[in-house]
């Protein structure tokens, strides 16, 4: 019934396309408080995320999964974003999830989007992610994803969904 929605919805260049850049763009202007030692930026940050978690399940329960067909690119890729970052709001995940994977079964959603996605909802529900794509720490000068399941096969599923592999990806995060 979504992916219905998303088809007859075109709402590209609209306002709600505009929104959700403009979310994006407040996210990526604060997401440094995210990690900050001053426990008021952290608020703040947790904040922001949960006024755009809220938004963002406004928007899905209206319009369904914001495709870029459907927002346009930017738009699409804040609203990935935006639930991304919904980590106090698994509700606004789980749905999202939800959305996303009938989009990318429709063609509409990046797959590799979709696994992030996935696994970073899985940390949050204790659950073994299954792409990798969520580091917990950095050991001995390496960064460490959360737990994976069945890690032997992490880099053929990676590949499946267009993510490169775990050793070149891990490479980007480690310290220098």
């Amino acid at each position: 019934m979504a992916a219905a929605r998303q088809d007859r919805t075109d709402t590209h260049g609209s306002p709600l396309a505009e929104e959700l850049a403009a979310m994006m763009a407040e996210d990526g202007a604060h997401a440094r408080l995210a990690n900050s030692s001053d426990l008021a930026e952290q608020a703040a940050w947790r904040r922001l995320t949960a006024r755009h978690g809220d938004r963002l399940a406004e928007i899905m329960a209206e319009h369904g999964w914001p495709t870029e067909r459907t927002v346009g690119a930017d738009a699409a890729r804040a609203a990935w974003l935006v639930a991304q970052h919904a980590d106090r709001q698994l509700d606004v995940q789980r749905r999202a999830v939800a959305l996303m994977a009938e989009a990318v079964a429709s063609g509409a959603a990046s797959a590799r989007d979709l696994a992030f996605l996935q696994d970073r909802l899985a940390v949050n529900e204790g659950r073994a992610q299954r792409y990798g794509t969520q580091i917990g720490a950095v050991a001995d000068g390496r960064p460490v994803p959360w737990p994976c399941e069945d890690p032997d096969r992490l880099d053929e599923r990676r590949a499946e969904v267009g993510i490169e592999p775990f050793d070149e990806y891990t490479a980007r995060f480690a310290p220098r």
